[in-house]
């Protein structure tokens, strides 16, 4: 069968990251995470968590994190679809509200929950309310972290356990 000038090529691509991260004081986590594909960067990361948790507050905490790749994700997938799907947009702001609850009873080590996740866009453009929202679609379905969120997802963990590693 032959393509034709009408039809879709589908292309396919992988990104991937690694991150070794290692606890570095009493609270702090210094990171490397390095995008293996389809690029090779690396980035020096850090957290820490504030007094109240321990820690000493000498870098944002890793749910600071999180909720600015969340906001950053969106804004940077708004944009580039902006111009792919040429719906104008002026100064992109994206307003997340990410709330989780946690459980504790007596010293048993605390379980936690999202609560739920609320994202104020505000795309400053005179395009039409129905592109604008086509928008924000085009850009859920191409945020990695939000679709991530969106689905149910499979997290294995392991440990070392001398020179094996078993199933956590």
């Amino acid at each position: 069968m032959t393509q034709t000038a009408t039809q879709a090529e589908t292309k396919s691509f992988d990104v991937t990251f690694e991150c070794l991260a290692t606890n570095a004081g009493k609270m702090r986590t210094d990171m490397t995470a390095t995008m293996t594909a389809p690029d090779q960067q690396s980035f020096s990361l850090a957290t820490d968590e504030g007094r109240f948790h321990g820690g000493d507050g000498s870098a944002p905490p890793p749910l600071a994190l999180f909720a600015g790749g969340l906001a950053s994700c969106l804004v940077t997938q708004l944009r580039a679809f902006s111009k792919r799907l040429r719906i104008p947009a002026g100064e992109i702001t994206v307003s997340a509200r990410l709330h989780w609850r946690g459980h504790q009873t007596g010293r048993d080590p605390y379980t936690t929950e999202p609560v739920g996740f609320e994202l104020d866009i505000d795309l400053n453009s005179d395009a039409p309310v129905a592109d604008q929202l086509a928008l924000i679609e085009a850009a859920k379905k191409g945020c990695f972290i939000e679709q991530t969120l969106a689905r149910e997802n499979h997290i294995a963990h392991r440990l070392r356990a001398g020179s094996d590693w078993i199933t956590a």
